[in-house]
């Protein structure tokens, strides 16, 4: 449950998310909601490097002996994959960016404060079963750590105004981390005996050793993204909305602390059999996935951009990614463009053509033609949209569904398509115009930069695919020919 991210988040290290080839080849006729580079969360239309990313530095690294490394260690490593869902939800995101919405970090705040009151009452009944007297005097240390977190919180309401009363109602995410904190606590885990009943000093410790980890992971998680977030505070230049949140998290003194827990959780569990770290490990692991439920209750009303990825391996995996190009990589529309060309470049109605050339209709003729095939395209475009899209909502995702409504819209692409072929608008339009066309079109700030960094990397094994429903490969490459070859 700790968490954070600035503005549309900037980042120079995109190309070690993506991987990709020194080609770009071209696709055409597919929108961008078919195979997204990126999982849409709305449908803005823009591109930019700065709502994309962090590095994969921020995975955590696999260690080269981990045979050698702790037990909280361990688990950190094998669940890694929890820890970069976390740090990718769209909550995480926004609040990282330093665009969250200031009434969904109300409903974080509050709804931390919940969970921090579990977390300091799950630390008092650890001590309580700790046997030995550094244990119980580390654990109260970090009880003391949690009661100042809660202080923080405390100091963001006064800062922000929030009204904790009106904020005050739990959600059932919260409710259902800390009914598993404190079950565990308590000593309701499997193979352990119920509450009262730890008669010895050791069931009493192996319970205080599943609490901590079962709280390890929140400690671990937040001290790592406190440092991951931290990058982004030179890019806003001090006017990070929640600089004193990331402060803390990144601070030695947290990092210190969740690294105190990690010690003290190998120190209670070293004489535990193989089973009952079995069951440590179960309980890690519950604690992550719990956490990203934690954050991805919270109300978010506001585009996100979310990046689809996985730990890569060049050797082993290849990479496809997908990119719209109108209104993505673009700042405006290129598909009226080609008959833009086709327009000025036709001869008037009363010129006579050369008999070297192609038959063309003349610019009127041309401009007419297109008038009409453009309202045609969207008239049933709409009716197509309306005919697919349900008309209640969806409960469960259905396969079938979106398979069928894809084939209609690409059904409905090609009809288009072939119109504008069979009406010969651009028919005889010169290549070198086109391209000409292609090289002044403007690009999104940091469009170039993006694919540019991909390209550029020898070391990943990738393809970049742009899709347009223009009908021309060679506008596109011109518009990229300036920075990508």
């Amino acid at each position: 449950m700790r968490a954070l991210f600035t503005n549309p988040i900037k980042t120079p290290l995109l190309s070690h998310l993506f991987s990709c080839s020194n080609f770009l080849p071209i696709r055409h006729g597919l929108s961008d909601s078919l195979l997204p580079s990126f999982l849409r969360v709305d449908s803005t239309p823009s591109f930019t490097t700065q709502r994309s990313a962090l590095s994969m530095a921020a995975i955590p690294p696999k260690s080269p002996s981990a045979e050698e490394e702790g037990l909280a260690r361990r688990f950190w490593i094998k669940f890694k994959r929890e820890s970069v869902f976390a740090m990718y939800t769209p909550f995480t995101l926004c609040l990282a960016s330093g665009n969250l919405k200031i009434d969904t970090f109300r409903n974080y705040i509050a709804q931390d404060v919940h969970f921090l009151k579990a977390f300091a009452q799950a630390y008092e009944l650890a001590e309580e079963c700790a046997d030995d007297d550094d244990a119980k005097l580390s654990i109260s240390e970090l009880r003391k750590s949690v009661l100042e977190e809660l202080k923080m919180h405390n100091s963001f309401v006064k800062e922000w105004g929030l009204d904790l009363a009106k904020e005050a109602s739990i959600n059932s995410a919260t409710v259902k981390y800390t009914e598993f904190l404190l079950a565990t606590a308590s000593g309701k885990v499997e193979g352990v005996k119920g509450p009262g009943k730890l008669a010895t000093p050791f069931e009493r410790t192996k319970v205080a050793a599943y609490t901590l980890g079962a709280m390890s992971p929140c400690m671990r998680l937040y001290a790592f993204l406190g440092k991951e977030f931290q990058a982004f505070l030179d890019l806003n230049e001090g006017n990070h909305p929640y600089q004193k949140w990331i402060d803390n998290y990144s601070s030695e003194s947290f990092q210190a602390s969740a690294l105190q827990n990690e010690d003290l959780l190998d120190k209670l569990s070293v004489s535990l059999t193989g089973e009952e770290l079995d069951i440590i490990e179960k309980l890690y692991h519950q604690a992550m996935k719990l956490e990203i439920e934690f954050f991805n209750a919270q109300p978010l009303a506001q585009p996100t951009v979310v990046p689809l990825i996985k730990e890569h391996n060049p050797a082993r995996d290849h990479l496809i990614i997908f990119s719209d190009f109108d209104l993505t990589c673009t700042v405006v529309d290129s598909s009226a463009i080609l008959a833009e060309i086709a327009i000025v470049t036709a001869p008037k109605s009363d010129q006579n053509q050369p008999e070297s050339q192609l038959d063309r209709m003349s610019s009127a003729e041309l401009r007419n033609t297109w008038g009409d095939l453009s309202r045609e395209y969207t008239e049933e475009y709409e009716q197509c949209i309306e005919s697919i899209v349900p008309s209640m909502k969806v409960e469960q995702f259905n396969y079938e569904a979106l398979y069928d409504a894809l084939e209609q819209l690409s059904d409905f692409e090609k009809r288009a398509n072939s119109r504008v072929i069979e009406s010969g608008v651009l028919k005889g339009v010169n290549l070198e115009d086109i391209k000409r066309a292609g090289e002044r079109l403007i690009l999104q700030d940091g469009c170039t930069t993006f694919f540019q960094k991909i390209v550029k990397n020898e070391n990943l094994n990738a393809n970049v695919h742009v899709l347009s429903y223009c009908w021309c490969g060679d506008l596109i490459r011109a518009a990229f020919s300036a920075g990508i070859h």
